[in-house]
Formats: C-alpha cells, sequence, structure tokens
C-alpha cells in the first residue's frame, strides 16, 4: 500500500480512500483490501481527505494546500496555498458543510509536517481553523492553536470540534447563533495526543490518539521559549519513535466517552485516524504501511484488528 495511509474516509460508494507518504491517493475496495488502485498524485504529501456532495474530494496536502480531486478522471486543483499573502503550512484535515463550504486546519505556522515533533515540544500554538467558501478565498476562523488536527463539521452546522493534539485536548468553534466565533474546550486532559476526527453513523466522534501523553513533552508547556525551542531542535534529531499502542475514542455528541478500545503490539505504531463503516473500524497510520480493520465495538472492549493493505 505505501508508508502512512494517515487518514481514510469513504468515497460516497461504498470504497475507502487514503493518502500515502509517496504522494498517492488511493481507492481501497473493502471486499478486496489489498488490491488499492491510485487514483491521483499530488505531488506533496497528502493527509485528511473529505467528499463532497458532487463525489469530489478535497485533501489537506501539507505540502500544497487544500487541493480537490476529480476521482472519475484524477484531474487535481489547488483550492488554497496561501492564507493572507503567505504559505499555508501543514494542511492537516478537512470538513466539508451541505453548501460544499470547506472547514480546514493548518497545523502549524512555524514548522513543516517533517518536523511535527519540534511543533508538539515547542508548543508553538501556531495551529489555525480555516473557513473556504465556493469561489471564495480562505480565512482565519481561530488561531493559537497547539497544532490544529482532526475536524468535524456538527450534524447541524452549528459548530466544528477540532482536535488540538499539542494541548491534549478537543475544542468547539461555535459557527451560528450567539456564540458564533466563539472557541471553547469541549473534552479536555485526554490520555493521548488527538489526531483525526470522525463522524459515525450513529452520530458518535471518533477520536485516534496518535500516542500516549508523553512526560517529558508535557513538562516543557511551562517553560522558557529558549529551553522549548532547543529541545524541539533535539527532537527532531533523534527522532524518536512513538510506542506501539493503539487507541481509539468514541464520544457522545456532548463529548462524553462511550468507548475507550486499546491495543498494542506488531501494526499498532501511531494510529492517526479511526472511521466507522458497515459496522467495522478503519485506521489509518502515519507510521505503518497498512489500514487496520476490526469490528466495531458494542460495548467498551478492545479491538482485535487485522492488517490490509
Amino acid at each position: 500500500m505505501g508508508r502512512g495511509p494517515e487518514h481514510v474516509t469513504s468515497d460516497g460508494r461504498g470504497r475507502l480512500l487514503t493518502g500515502v507518504e509517496d504522494g498517492r491517493v488511493l481507492r481501497v475496495d473493502p471486499a478486496r483490501p489489498h488490491a488499492g488502485e491510485t487514483v491521483a498524485r499530488t505531488g506533496g504529501r497528502p493527509l485528511g481527505l473529505t467528499t463532497q456532495t458532487d463525489g469530489r474530494v478535497l485533501i489537506c496536502d501539507a505540502e500544497r494546500g487544500l487541493l480537490r480531486l476529480s476521482p472519475d478522471t484524477g484531474f487535481l486543483e489547488v483550492l488554497a496555498d496561501r492564507v493572507g499573502g503567505e504559505p499555508l503550512r501543514v494542511c492537516s484535515n478537512v470538513a466539508v458543510g451541505g453548501d460544499d463550504t470547506a472547514y480546514f486546519t493548518s497545523s502549524s505556522s512555524r514548522y513543516p509536517l517533517s518536523r511535527w515533533r519540534s511543533d508538539l515540544v515547542e508548543h508553538t500554538a501556531s495551529g489555525r481553523v480555516l473557513r473556504l467558501t465556493p469561489g471564495g478565498s480562505p480565512e482565519v476562523l481561530a488561531g493559537g492553536l497547539e497544532f490544529a488536527n482532526g475536524i468535524v463539521l456538527a450534524p447541524d452546522a452549528s459548530h466544528l470540534v477540532v482536535a488540538e493534539t499539542g494541548a491534549r485536548r478537543l475544542m468547539r468553534l461555535w459557527l451560528t447563533g450567539a456564540n458564533a466565533g466563539r472557541l471553547e474546550v469541549f473534552l479536555d486532559d485526554l490520555p493521548g495526543y488527538p489526531d483525526n476526527l470522525t463522524q459515525g453513523p450513529s452520530g458518535d466522534l471518533w477520536v485516534a490518539l496518535a500516542a500516549p501523553a508523553n512526560p517529558a513533552v508535557e513538562a516543557l508547556r511551562g517553560a522558557p521559549t529558549w529551553l522549548r525551542r532547543t529541545m524541539a531542535t533535539a527532537a527532531h534529531a533523534v527522532r524518536s519513535r512513538p510506542p506501539r499502542v493503539a487507541r481509539v475514542l468514541s464520544l457522545t455528541p456532548e463529548g462524553h466517552v462511550r468507548h475507550d478500545l486499546r491495543r498494542s503490539g506488531r501494526g499498532c505504531r501511531m494510529m492517526t485516524s479511526v472511521m466507522e463503516t458497515r459496522g467495522e473500524l478503519v485506521l489509518g497510520s502515519l507510521m505503518e504501511r497498512h489500514l487496520t480493520v476490526c469490528e466495531s465495538p458494542l460495548t467498551s472492549v478492545g479491538p482485535s484488528p487485522t492488517e490490509s493493505g
């Protein structure tokens, strides 16, 4: 399949879409999980994907910005690669409304994706949430986030839920009503670093925890800027690998944990996304070379994943 199928989504026709490290966007039939088909090559590093109402696919590319793909023809276009005249860095994840308005995240304004460890250690708080209306220009809805990452739009389009990876929390950004524009904590003090978010068929919110909380990283939060930057450089040079642990949460629409699923061992390193489909969970990873498939839980028990791809 290729290294790092970081995010996974449905193409609206019962198949899966994912992007890998070498820039390919792959389409996978769940019934033939070892036969991934290359739909396009972005020329960058595709991360989050979602399908519009017309079947076209929005792709967050960490190097090229927000892209749109026509999967039947392979035609790829750049929708946004600059914000306020500056390059859009680490375009990470995207959600789309019924009117095809795109809401997407930029994880860091300081570091490229290859230096994600540096951003988390330094706590740059340079992540942003952006909006792009059809035919418009990208606008910043919120900034100052610690590695803004996964994003989902509430079913009634009243708010967004955004993963703030570096702060180990989920934030809610109101889009309508008296609180429009307000950013507030949705769920705090998570046991690990939240990455991509997806909405399940039942309305539950699925959260992939890429790694357990790291005491050394957490201890640097209040440290002087010079020390955090020094340690950020060291973190990039050492590039320690996250532990072999897979952990995902499902949350009720109110933000209460319904399921907490864990597994450790081979094939479980840095699981960055989880999607519920047809009674199964499909997990993606920034580091592994496969998607992981397991039965969707009816009770809070650990999954027994199988590797595919």
